[in-house]
């Protein structure tokens, strides 16, 4: 999944107005922020098989360290105690929660898409749904996530100036046309170009989103 898991920072973001969509964009990719770090580090590992799965060529056969329920829960409870304490906890404990929840969505989220390569621990128990062998199927249910999220977040925000009113529905309608254009791009020639761009697309669009949230109150 990709779009797909940026729901969960439009959810959070509706919850606690107070939150900025920027850091939730990181905490919702941070499991994938990770996995690309040690994919370029050597502590996971990723193969590229062409026609792997009809929407991409990941045979992601081992990241017991990011994609597990366990490991992503640990990086969950990580991310709840460095809010908490950046925040003092006073009037953040709540806020804390839901950023932890955010990165512990990752891997639900991830469930109906993967092939079975999602661990439960370590490198045990894999599960996947297999829905990346149906694109459009996948497609309709990353946009739908994320649109219905964004619904969301237009009804606990709105716009500092009239004429910014539709920029954020306008950034979700762009990265689900980028996602589209995913499928039709040449796929990239090693696991460290595959890694490398998923980290530059990870900040950037989390600058974009934090730049159109900074439009609305």
């Amino acid at each position: 999944m990709f779009v797909g898991h940026y729901s969960a920072s439009f959810a959070a973001k509706a919850a606690d107005p107070r939150l900025r969509l920027g850091p939730l964009f990181l905490a919702a990719q941070l499991v994938d922020i990770l996995w690309a770090t040690f994919v370029l580090t050597g502590v996971e590992h990723v193969r590229l098989v062409p026609g792997y799965t009809a929407t991409n060529q990941l045979d992601l056969y081992d990241m017991p360290y990011t994609h597990s329920l366990a490991g992503a829960a640990a990086w969950a409870l990580l991310a709840v105690i460095v809010w908490g304490a950046a925040r003092n906890w006073r009037g953040w404990r709540g806020s804390a929660l839901l950023v932890g929840a955010v990165v512990l969505s990752h891997w639900f989220l991830d469930l109906p898409v993967h092939t079975a390569d999602l661990p439960l621990y370590d490198s045990h128990y894999k599960m996947g749904l297999g829905l990346w062998n149906y694109p459009y199927v996948t497609l309709a249910l990353e946009g739908g996530l994320l649109l219905g999220s964004v619904a969301l977040y237009y009804r606990a925000t709105h716009a500092v100036r009239r004429g910014q009113r539709w920029g954020m529905l306008l950034f979700a309608l762009t990265m689900i046309g980028v996602q589209v254009g995913m499928l039709f791009a040449p796929p990239p020639e090693t696991p460290a170009q595959f890694a490398l761009m998923a980290l530059a697309a990870y900040a950037v669009l989390a600058v974009i989103a934090e730049w159109f949230d900074r439009k609305r109150a």
